[in-house]
């Protein structure tokens, strides 16, 4: 009986079994040569969900592109001057174009959408390119009302679907944070790294991934039991392709674990061949992506390449100059909140302001500057609090503190206290992302991997804010600093402050 990867909570342990070993160029056997009986689920087709996804998907992105190239002609957007047909074939052919340019991006993929920056990706490439096609067949035939097209309503429509996508990603990822819409994950390797990957797809159900069966060398967990983080342990290394057909998982997502090499890795591909399971392959290597990853070849050898992360030149020398600029224009933009806050909490009783030293790029102190959001002498009562610290590491974390006062639980409960910092930006000593700015106490205590946070400037919103903030624990915190310290990108840069925005709306991990 065919298994719904919908509807089952998770795959059980299939018929005990090991793959027969395989030579380089051995055939392997497709389900029916192999004997799978009829009616088995060996590979089973996308999700009921992700098929309809997409086609909602390309729908929504054609009703846009005809409703906004049809108001462009009838409003007669296309130039005055233009008789009724050249607007109506600029019309059709701008459509055309775009509808064209969709597909041949890959920004109707199945696998980008919902996910990532390649979705978007996908759809600015096509818009140039149709917008690029359009203008070439206008010089041709010397088209004079051909460019509002080029720079009006193509870019517009471009951007309406953007905009549409938006709205469809956010839908998307309301349903996953109802357990809807998800890939169902096989988790192979160590029972180490299958709970790490476990771990990380329930910090981010936005994603999709959720795992719901393992194979570890052993085919046992953890001092010898049957499951990984809750997860149940479906096989060893050799039931992979077994569990795969068997259960019609979407996803294998393979970590380093003791006796899993190149050569077994090759023949689990080969055998997942004819499946729609997609393979995903954590190369061990420290959280690095983005553009310092790169993939050359050697006589035929994809070898990664990882470039070495850049802390100067022209492109953190745009980034500073954005950060003062961007601050600067915040400060005149917020400056009747700024007043209001710094009235709220000067009545509240002794300074407006909270000023202490913090460490930035390279080791260099400063001093931050805050809202007030505690009693004056909260710094003298630490000592007495310190058994009811919740953080792990240096960090002292306390859910109800009481030396915050009351205005100052509305102010980080929206991080309206972190608002002062706006001007540690125009100065130079802070960005708008980066890692959390940290105490000397913290740094005297950093090992080796931690030192690196100091190598760019602490920032006013980052990684750690966008994922949980006080939520976190240490060691993450860490992870996340780090992430961005070997990834920086504007783009990277862009993509935090946008999540910020929700973040600190929905006021994550605050306190």
């Amino acid at each position: 009986m065919s298994t719904n990867p919908e509807t089952v909570g998770g795959p059980q342990t299939p018929a005990a079994g090991a793959a027969r070993p395989i030579s380089r160029f051995s055939v392997i056997p497709s389900p029916r040569a192999a004997g799978v009986a009829r009616g088995t689920s060996y590979g089973a087709p996308p999700a009921r969900w992700q098929r309809r996804f997409a086609k909602l998907v390309v729908a929504t992105d054609l009703v846009i592109v005809v409703v906004t190239t049809t108001i462009a002609v009838l409003a007669g957007l296309a130039g005055a001057e233009a008789a009724d047909r050249a607007r109506i074939v600029c019309g059709l052919i701008a459509a055309a174009l775009l509808v064209g340019t969709l597909p041949l991006c890959r920004a109707w993929d199945r696998r980008v959408l919902g996910n990532g920056s390649a979705e978007f990706k996908g759809l600015g490439r096509a818009v140039v390119g149709a917008a690029v096609l359009l203008a070439l067949g206008g010089l041709a035939l010397m088209v004079d009302s051909v460019r509002i097209w080029v720079f009006l309503i193509v870019p517009l429509t471009g951007v309406l679907l953007v905009l549409g996508r938006f709205g469809l990603r956010k839908w998307l990822h309301h349903q996953r944070g109802k357990g809807r819409c998800q890939h169902l994950v096989l988790a192979v390797g160590s029972p180490e790294s299958v709970a790490d990957m476990v771990r990380r797809t329930r910090r981010d159900p936005h994603f999709g991934w959720r795992v719901t069966g393992a194979c570890t060398p052993t085919g046992r967990g953890p001092e010898d039991s049957d499951t990984v983080e809750g997860i149940p342990v479906v096989g060893d290394l050799d039931s992979v392709n077994t569990a795969v057909r068997a259960k019609g998982y979407g996803v294998v997502s393979v970590s380093p674990a003791p006796g899993w090499g190149p050569a077994r890795l090759h023949r689990l591909a080969w055998q997942l061949e004819g499946t729609d399971a997609e393979l995903a392959v954590d190369p061990g290597l420290m959280e690095i992506a983005g553009p310092r990853m790169h993939i050359t070849p050697v006589d035929g050898l994809p070898l990664l390449r990882l470039s070495k992360p850049r802390f100067t030149g022209v492109s953190r020398a745009l980034k500073a100059a954005m950060d003062r600029s961007v601050a600067g224009f915040l400060l005149l933009l917020i400056a009747p909140v700024f007043i209001a806050v710094a009235i709220a909490v000067r009545a509240d009783g002794g300074p407006v302001f909270f000023k202490q030293e913090r460490v930035g790029s390279n080791g260099r102190t400063f001093r931050m500057v805050k809202f007030r959001s505690m009693v004056v002498d909260a710094e003298a009562r630490l000592a007495e609090l310190a058994e009811a610290n919740e953080g792990a590491g240096p960090l002292f974390k306390m859910t109800h503190d009481p030396r915050i006062t009351k205005i100052g639980t509305l102010l980080r409960k929206y991080s309206l206290d972190e608002l002062p910092q706006l001007l540690n930006v125009v100065g130079g000593s802070m960005s708008l992302v980066g890692p959390r700015p940290p105490l000397p106490a913290e740094v005297a205590t950093y090992e080796d991997a931690a030192r690196r946070r100091l190598l760019v400037r602490p920032g006013m919103t980052g990684l750690w804010q966008v994922s949980g903030r006080s939520n976190l624990s240490w060691q993450e915190s860490v992870r996340l600093d780090l992430r961005y310290v070997e990834n920086w990108s504007m783009a990277l840069d862009f993509t935090i402050l946008w999540k910020t925005v929700g973040a600190v709306i929905k006021s994550r991990g605050a306190c």
